[in-house]
C-alpha cells in the first residue's frame, strides 16, 4: 500500500471518530423508541387508521403475519404505481419485490423514472422496508431480554414480542424521518440536488444547449443511505455529481451507511440490561468490517493486472474526485451493510477486489450489515457460537441465560442457511439448464470464463443478501434474471425473518438461567473472536469452493 496507508488511515480515522461519538446516543435513543410506554398523538392517529390497538402485544406468528401482510401490499402497490408509469411488466416485478425488500436492485435506468415514480413508490419503500428491519430486530431482542412466562401464567400462554405496527411506526416517526430531515439538509449543503422543477435546459459556454436532470435528489438519497436501502435517482447512483459531489460528501454518504446498524448493538445492550453484550457484538462487527476495508483497498491500491499498472492506479470505473481509496471504502461499507449504492463500477475493480466486495455480502452482511437486519443476523452468529462453546466445555448451551436446545438451534441453523442455499441454487440452475444457460452467456453476460461466472455470482448473492448492487457488465432484463432474481429477494429477505421472529417467540418462552461459576462470559475478547471465526468459518465452508472458480481464479491467474 505504500504511500496511500496515511490517506487511508486518516479517512478510516474521519468515519470512526463520529461513529464513536454518535453511536452512544443514538443507540440509547433507539432503545427508547423500542420500550418506551407512551405513545406520540400523531403515532395515535396512524394507529386508528390502522384499526390496531397499540397496547396489545402480538405472539411470534401474529408478528410475522403483520410483516408479510404489510409487505404483501407493499409489492401489489409498487407494481401497480410501475406500470402506470410505464414500466414493463417483469422489469416492474422486479422492481416492487426489490424496494419492497429492502434490496433496491434496479434493472433499468434510474432517469426513466418519472418524480411521482421515485417519490410516490421508491421512497415510501425505502422508509416502510428499513422500518421493518429495525422491527423485527427489536422483537428478537425483546425475545431475548424477556424474563419469561409472568408467575402464575398458564403454560399455555403465548409469550408476546411487542406490536409490529407500534415498532413500525415509532421506527419512521421517532428515528428515520427525522434523521433523514437531517441528513438531507447536510447534503443539500453539499451541492446535492433537491428540485421539483424537473430538467433544466441551459446554454452552454459554447453556446450549445444542455439538459441537467432534476429532482428530490437529496431527500430520496438520505433515506436510501440511513436505511441501508441502496439504488440511486440517477443510474450512476452515488457516483454521479448530483447525488454524491465532492470527496466530504462521499465521507458523509458513507457516515449515513454506518450511523444505523453501528447504533443498534448499543441498544442491544441497554435493552438486555447488559451494556458489555452491546459492546461484545459492535466489536465482532467492528473487527471483520475493518479486516474488509483494508483487505478491499488493499487489492484496489496494489492494482494488479495489464491496465492498471500501466496507468499507476486502478482508476478504471472510479471517479477522480473519490480516487481509489474513497471508492474502495465506499464498496466496502455498502456491501458490508444492504445498502447497494455504489459510487464506483465494481465490474472495473480488480478481481480480488471485487472478490472481497462479493465476500462480504456472503458473509451475511453483519459488519454491520443493513438497517436491524445486521444486528439480528449478528445475533444469530452469536447464538452458533453459544451454542459452539457450550459444547465445548461440556456444558448444556445457552446465551444470556437462555438455554439453546434443538428448537433454538434448528431455527438458527435454518436461519443461517437460506442465503447460501439461494445463491448457490439459483446461479447452479441458471448454468446447468441449457435454455437459461445460453439466456445468460447470450444476453446477460459481459464475459466468459471466471469473470463471467463472478458476474452472475455478485448479482445472486446480491439479491439474496438484499444488497442490490452488481457487476455493471451483467444485464438482468431478460425474463430468467428478472423472475430468478425477484423471488431470490422476496426469500432472502422474508424466510429468515419468519425464522428470526420464531427464535424470538422460542427465547420469550423461557425463563433466564441465573449466571453461575461455569457459566461463559460472553462478553469479553474470547468470545468476540469466536463470534468473528463463526461467521467466517460458516462463509467459508459454503461459498469458498464456487469463489475459487470465479474471482479467485481471476485474481490468481
Amino acid at each position: 500500500m505504500g504511500a496511500a496507508t496515511w490517506p487511508l488511515l486518516a479517512s478510516l480515522l474521519a468515519l470512526a471518530l463520529p461513529l464513536l461519538v454518535l453511536h452512544r446516543p443514538l443507540g440509547d435513543h433507539l432503545a427508547r423508541t423500542y420500550t418506551a410506554p407512551g405513545h406520540l398523538a400523531p403515532e395515535r392517529a396512524v394507529y386508528r387508521l390502522l384499526g390496531v390497538d397499540p397496547d396489545a402485544g402480538q405472539s411470534w406468528r401474529a408478528y410475522a403475519r403483520s410483516v408479510l401482510l404489510l409487505s404483501l401490499v407493499g409489492v401489489l402497490g409498487l407494481y401497480a404505481l410501475l406500470r402506470t408509469q410505464g414500466m414493463t411488466p417483469l422489469i416492474a416485478v422486479n422492481t416492487a419485490a426489490s424496494f419492497v425488500t429492502n434490496t433496491n436492485w434496479q434493472a433499468y435506468s434510474g432517469e426513466t423514472l418519472g418524480d411521482a415514480g421515485q417519490a410516490l413508490g421508491l421512497v415510501v419503500q425505502n422508509f416502510l422496508s428499513a422500518a421493518t428491519g429495525l422491527a423485527v430486530a427489536a422483537a428478537l431482542v425483546r425475545g431475548i431480554a424477556s424474563r419469561g412466562p409472568a408467575d402464575g401464567a398458564s403454560p399455555q400462554a403465548t409469550p408476546t414480542l411487542g406490536n409490529f405496527w407500534v415498532d413500525l411506526t415509532r421506527s419512521i416517526t421517532r428515528v428515520l424521518l427525522p434523521l433523514a430531515l437531517l441528513a438531507a439538509l447536510l447534503l443539500m449543503t453539499g451541492g446535492v440536488v433537491q428540485t421539483l422543477r424537473g430538467d433544466l435546459t441551459v446554454t452552454t459556454v459554447a453556446g450549445g444547449t444542455q439538459v441537467l436532470p432534476g429532482g428530490p435528489v437529496a431527500s430520496q438519497e438520505a433515506i436510501k443511505l440511513l436505511g441501508t436501502n441502496g439504488g440511486g435517482f440517477f443510474n450512476a447512483n452515488s457516483a454521479h455529481p448530483f447525488e454524491n459531489p465532492s470527496a466530504w460528501t462521499n465521507l458523509v454518504e458513507i457516515l449515513l451507511i454506518l450511523l444505523i446498524p453501528v447504533s443498534l448493538p448499543r441498544a442491544f445492550g441497554r435493552m438486555t440490561g447488559d451494556l458489555r453484550q452491546g459492546r461484545a457484538v459492535l466489536a465482532a462487527m467492528a473487527l471483520l468490517g475493518t479486516l474488509s476495508v483494508l483487505a478491499l483497498s488493499a487489492a484496489e491500491l496494489a492494482g494488479h493486472g495489464a491496465a492498471p499498472e500501466a496507468a499507476g492506479a486502478a482508476m478504471e470505473g472510479k471517479e477522480t474526485r473519490f480516487g481509489v481509496i474513497g471508492s474502495a471504502i465506499f464498496a466496502a461499507a455498502t456491501t458490508l451493510t444492504s445498502t447497494g449504492a455504489v459510487n464506483a463500477m465494481h465490474d472495473s475493480f480488480t478481481a480480488l477486489g471485487g472478490m472481497v466486495a462479493m465476500l462480504n455480502m456472503l458473509l451475511g452482511e453483519i459488519a454491520p450489515g443493513g438497517v436491524g437486519s445486521g444486528l439480528y443476523g449478528m445475533l444469530l452468529i452469536a447464538v452458533l457460537a453459544a451454542f459452539v462453546a457450550g459444547l465445548l466445555v461440556g456444558r448444556t448451551p445457552e446465551w444470556l441465560g437462555k438455554r439453546i436446545g434443538r428448537r433454538e438451534m434448528t431455527l438458527t441453523g435454518l436461519a443461517l442457511l437460506v442465503m447460501p442455499v439461494l445463491v448457490l441454487s439459483t446461479t447452479a440452475i441458471g448454468l446447468a439448464v441449457p435454455p437459461l444457460r445460453r439466456s445468460i452467456e447470450e444476453d446477460s453476460l459481459s464475459a466468459t470464463g471466471p469473470h463471467g461466472l463472478s458476474e452472475l455470482l455478485y448479482a445472486v448473492a446480491s439479491a439474496a443478501n438484499n444488497n442490490g448492487s452488481a457487476f455493471a457488465g451483467l444485464d438482468a432484463s431478460t425474463p430468467w434474471m428478472t423472475l430468478s432474481l425477484a423471488a431470490v429477494m422476496l426469500l432472502g429477505r422474508f424466510v429468515p425473518i419468519v425464522l428470526v421472529l420464531a427464535l424470538a417467540g422460542s427465547f420469550a418462552a423461557q425463563r433466564p438461567a441465573p449466571a453461575t461459576a461455569g457459566t461463559l462470559p460472553t462478553h469479553g475478547p474470547l468470545f468476540i473472536g469466536l463470534m468473528a471465526g463463526t461467521a467466517v468459518l460458516v462463509t467459508a465452508l459454503v461459498v469458498v469452493p464456487v469463489l475459487a472458480l470465479g474471482p479467485l481464479a481471476e485474481g490468481l491467474s
